[in-house]
């Protein structure tokens, strides 16, 4: 048997409660992981509280978690890994759990660590595709709104790696680290966008919303143009005009995980990891989550 964190009903996180399940049984193209790290996402909070019931309403009991980093227990046929291999993934029917199924496993690298890893899956493929979506260009001027957030500090980080010159509001907390990752930080909160003329002294090319707070309509004026703002929070988007990338898993790019993971293996990426709990506080780190926002990365210890 199998310890998972899962819920029977929508509620706060004391409605995550832990049970013994038969262990999983890997099918062709899966392995089994022994699970050493399950990254916690605002997704997971999200559906169990309720608030996308009717977006995405989930099969009680259900097990949330999609991030996880482990040890490879059993290999299904034709994955190519063996017992053993370190790898990292999305998890297929939830990852707060001491074993989780990948369907499409990458190999971790040893310099990486398995917090480390589960945490950047989410939010680096998010970062990525997003810019991916926004089409910059070296020279040309990114505003990421929420760049003290955990995929707000990937954009920077990865925009300022291509020649992007980056702007980033932020809480006054983040100041420090925005700026070491490479970017022009502004204060969020009213006035933002005459801070950022300010701070650009010329044109904002592109906009990404990581925050979803609001901020569409000014960023559409900031660019001229709502098909140069793309947002991954904001579920206004359509009013505005506005790209929501997430929403369609056909156009999620899995195969940037690989890259993430090399680029933090050299020490040219910074995924901030700021708490972890062992995966039988789960209903504890979502309630740390909820009270504090945007500290970094989560991350479940079974």
């Amino acid at each position: 048997m199998s310890v998972v964190i899962a819920f029977s009903e929508y509620g706060a996180p004391g409605v995550l409660t832990s049970s013994d399940v038969p262990v999983p049984q890997p099918g062709p193209g899966q392995v089994r992981v022994r699970v050493r790290a399950s990254a916690v996402n605002p997704i997971d909070l999200k559906l169990r509280s309720g608030e996308l019931a009717g977006l995405m309403p989930v099969e009680f009991p259900f097990v949330p978690g999609q991030d996880v980093a482990g040890v490879v227990d059993e290999a299904g046929e034709g994955t190519g890994f063996a017992p053993g291999d370190e790898v990292f993934g999305s998890a297929h029917g939830g990852g707060y759990g001491e074993y989780a199924l990948l369907d499409q496993p990458f190999a971790k690298p040893e310099e990486v660590s398995f917090e480390t890893a589960a945490a950047m899956i989410t939010v680096g493929e998010t970062a990525y595709r997003a810019l991916e979506e926004l089409r910059l260009s070296p020279g040309q001027t990114l505003l990421v709104h929420g760049a003290g957030g955990a995929v707000g500090a990937v954009a920077v980080q990865l925009a300022v790696a291509r020649g992007v010159t980056v702007i980033g509001t932020a809480g006054e907390h983040d100041f420090d680290r925005v700026g070491r990752h490479g970017a022009t930080v502004v204060r969020y909160g009213e006035g933002w966008a005459e801070r950022v003329r300010d701070a650009a002294a010329g044109t904002v090319d592109r906009v990404l919303d990581t925050a979803g707070a609001g901020v569409l309509a000014e960023s559409i004026a900031l660019t001229g143009d709502a098909a140069r703002v793309v947002t991954i929070a904001d579920l206004s988007f359509a009013e505005h005009g506005v790209r929501f990338t997430g929403l369609d898993p056909a156009d999620h790019l899995p195969q940037a995980l690989p890259l993430l993971a090399d680029l933090i293996a050299r020490g040219d990426l910074e995924v901030p990891v700021w708490r972890t709990f062992p995966l039988t506080q789960a209903a504890q780190a979502h309630a740390e989550i909820e009270a504090h926002h945007n500290k970094g990365k989560v991350v479940l210890l079974p």
